[in-house]
């Protein structure tokens, strides 16, 4: 993901990422393509958002997160596998300035190649999906 230096302005407010580990599953896969929307110091980010951020304690590793709580010194972010605890749990509150995006949609490549009508047809029902806080934040909630 590119970011300016000092001095800098960001050319391209959105940018397409690639997905990598299984931290976000069901909401994101290994392999998907995620849209995302840079923002300055969690600027426009809400509960229930998916962000990308940097590690707090590995600053050079950017992670897919959602932002689930607004707490003293930053944003609670867990990931969506609730077995994967490389999270808040693990590093404690976000500072704003380690937010750097917050995700829009995601873009699921097709894992195998389609062979009949009914199989194109089914991936293209399910390869583009709005990332909503709302819905994805409410279910992931009930499923505890």
């Amino acid at each position: 993901m590119w970011e300016p230096g000092v001095g800098q302005r960001r050319r391209v407010p959105y940018q397409v990422v690639e997905v990598t580990g299984p931290s976000m599953v069901p909401t994101l896969r290994h392999g998907d393509w995620l849209l995302v929307q840079y923002v300055r110091n969690a600027e426009g980010v809400r509960e229930g958002d998916v962000v990308v951020l940097r590690h707090p304690l590995q600053q050079d590793l950017l992670i897919v997160k959602r932002a689930v709580e607004r707490r003293e010194g930053g944003w609670w972010v867990l990931g969506d596998n609730t077995f994967v605890e490389n999270d808040s749990r693990e590093f404690g509150t976000v500072p704003d300035e380690l937010l750097l995006a917050r995700g829009l949609g995601r873009f699921r490549p097709p894992r195998e190649v389609q062979r009949s009508v009914a199989g194109v047809a089914g991936w293209l029902v399910s390869c583009v999906r709005p990332l909503r806080a709302d819905r994805s934040f409410s279910r992931r909630l009930r499923a505890r």
